[in-house]
């Protein structure tokens, strides 16, 4: 791991929701169910969000079916690795809390 991005909540969720191909609303519903809907999405978030990481290479759209106006997503190999480096960077926040609290009871 050389220099690891921490990132957001919201941007761990919808790079984990993208390792299947999703649009908009999908990834809104993902998140949602897997944070159990302590996670929710604005779609201004969304969408920021999404424009931020096609610029950054770590997701990108897929073509458009004939005469659907819903846009679909799906994580690149870069947003792939960005995403395992973040499992285990939080994996050793992890680890060093039990360490440190494991043994720490009232």
């Amino acid at each position: 791991m050389n220099e690891t991005i921490a990132l957001t909540e919201a941007t761990y969720y919808i790079l984990l929701s993208l390792i299947e191909p999703r649009h908009g609303y999908g990834i809104m519903q993902e998140v949602e169910m897997m944070s159990r809907g302590r996670v929710h999405l604005a779609a201004g978030t969304l969408y920021g969000a999404l424009t931020q990481m096609c610029d950054r290479k770590w997701i990108r759209p897929l073509p458009v079916q004939n005469g659907s106006r819903k846009k679909e997503y799906q994580i690149t190999e870069k947003g792939l690795e960005i995403l395992e480096e973040e499992v285990e960077r939080l994996r050793e926040l992890l680890e060093n809390g039990e360490s440190v609290l494991g043994g720490h009871h009232d």
